[in-house]
């Protein structure tokens, strides 16, 4: 075994991480400008993001040495994490907040200039694309709440303990910052945050199956979860240097409109192994419909949209007169539609949606038969009740589609809960090995007591209500919250009225 070299970091081992970031919270509770998990959770990770950040230019720095290239730094002197951060005893109290809020302040090279934020938001790569950039977009949406200098040095120098040298420390921090991902989650859900649950990310990513070569969207990405989980699938696959640098170069992309899921998402990526993550930080749903080309155009979609929210008038305008609405999951349908790649390959997408995109009428029937029309809608899967628990009690549905369309037949598959449950809750949430049948049967598709198909033309004929209950199945509606009973009654009437609708207009012409 080669001996160690003295100025190599010793490894932090999975216990270490876990204490010091403990520990890093721990301190943050003492400040009086942070307020919950919904605070404390952006400022370690823009924290770590730096720190990370510092380890990964200095290791890239060497590598430069070593093949006799030069060495441009995303971050320049004296800004950089060793610079101001790495000293336990470097800059501390009022200065460190006056260094990193204000505009202009001491640095810690002793001279007058910009203060830290202010000096990365002001980043600009020579030619586009590079880290410039995204240090700039994070730390746009970026702010300091701790108010406390001297408990912000505490945790700076509980993080500086962190070493991002190694895959396996990387490696150990993801796991560890998802649960910490997850827990924000848990505090986001009360202010309207939901977030796909992990099984369920993975069960979309293992039934799309994205190779080598594709690219793959998510347009609202979030914390980026589905992304990190194509990364991780699509990394499994490399098996050479060129593999390696198509998937790190081309083959994952995001958009992300808010600035902390932002922030998030980025560090979440660069945490799983993904060296520039190519996140769009800006609305999605910005640019017309109609100005999206080819070259805009991807191989696979997965995606959670957001959906019960309200966009502005503005964005209405982007999309075709009789297929405007204000709800977002309607329009980010229409995107994803739009953005799938026709040749050579037709794209595939995989989309969660609510119950009521299944049933709606007027602009959402409209967009549903532009489905049915030019894409091939093959599968849609109905998840159980409290999947998205707690953040929601709204049935969702994943729709899986491709650009080979038309539609000629569905089928669809009811996701069972397990034998005994009505439900799942946040303390017995969905596994993924729930998903295993139905992953089973994706590759050998037969009807059975899950699963079942309806002809296209049977939907189109009935104003594309795809709401199809399992007809092997015996409803037990007793269970259900009453807003959940109204809901499958007027779900019934809605399917009498069609089926009377449908034979009167049978009797008038052949009277």
């Amino acid at each position: 075994m080669p001996p160690k070299k003295k100025d190599q970091q010793p490894l932090t081992t999975v216990q270490q991480l876990g204490s010091l970031i403990k520990s890093a919270r721990d301190i943050m509770r003492k400040d009086k400008g942070l307020n919950g998990d919904l605070d404390r959770l952006p400022m370690l990770t823009w924290i770590m993001f730096l720190k990370f950040l510092d380890d990964l230019e200095q290791i890239r720095e060497q590598e430069a040495l070593m093949a006799g290239k030069k060495f441009r730094p995303a971050i320049d002197l004296p800004y950089r994490w060793r610079d101001w951060a790495a000293k336990e005893d470097g800059v501390t109290g009022d200065e460190l907040i006056a260094f990193i809020n204000n505009e202009e302040a001491v640095r810690p090279d002793g001279k007058k200039g910009q203060g830290l934020f202010a000096y990365l938001r002001s980043l600009q790569s020579a030619n586009g694309g590079d880290r410039r950039d995204v240090i700039a977009n994070i730390f746009r949406g970026v702010i300091n709440r701790m108010v406390s200098g001297y408990l912000l040095r505490d945790v700076v120098n509980k993080i500086n303990g962190i070493h991002f040298t190694s895959s396996d420390e990387i490696h150990t921090l993801g796991h560890l910052y998802e649960s910490m991902l997850r827990e924000m989650r848990d505090t986001a859900g009360d202010s309207g945050e939901f977030y796909t649950p992990r099984p369920v990310v993975r069960f979309m990513v293992e039934a799309i199956n994205p190779r080598l070569g594709e690219v793959v969207l998510d347009p609202a990405c979030g914390t980026g979860g589905f992304l990190v989980e194509a990364f991780s699938h699509l990394e499994k696959l490399c098996k050479t240097v060129e593999d390696r640098k198509a998937l790190q170069e081309r083959s994952i992309q995001g958009g992300e409109a808010k600035p902390l899921p932002y922030l998030l998402s980025q560090m979440n990526l660069l945490l799983h192994g993904m060296e520039f993550p190519r996140i769009t930080y800006g609305n999605s749903l910005t640019k017309p419909l109609n100005e999206i080309g080819d070259r805009d155009r991807v191989d696979i979609i997965l995606t959670n949209p957001p959906f019960g929210g309200e966009e502005e008038r503005g964005i209405l305008g982007n999309f075709p007169s009789d297929k405007q609405t204000a709800e977002t999951a309607l329009l980010f349908l229409q995107l994803i539609m739009r953005k799938l790649r026709r040749i050579p390959k037709p794209g595939r997408a995989a989309v969660v949606v609510p119950n009521g995109t299944l049933f709606g009428d007027g602009v959402c029937a409209r967009i549903k038969e532009e489905l049915l029309k030019n894409f091939n809608l093959h599968t849609i899967v109905r998840l159980p009740n409290g999947v998205f628990a707690p953040y929601t009690s709204i049935p969702t549905n994943l729709l899986f589609f491709e650009r080979s369309g038309p539609t000629k037949e569905i089928w669809y598959y009811e996701q069972p809960l397990p034998e005994g449950r009505k439900n799942y809750t946040k303390t017995q949430p969905l596994q993924f090995e729930a998903f295993k049948p139905c992953l089973d049967w994706w590759r050998k598709r037969k009807e059975n007591d899950q699963a079942w198909k309806v002809p296209a033309a049977e939907l189109l004929a009935n104003n594309c209500n795809f709401d199809r209950k399992n007809p092997h199945a015996k409803e037990d509606i007793s269970h259900l919250p009453p807003e959940q009973i109204v809901e499958s009654i007027l779900q019934k009437e809605r399917r009498i009225a069609e089926i009377m609708g449908h034979i009167k207009a049978l009797l008038e012409k052949s009277s």
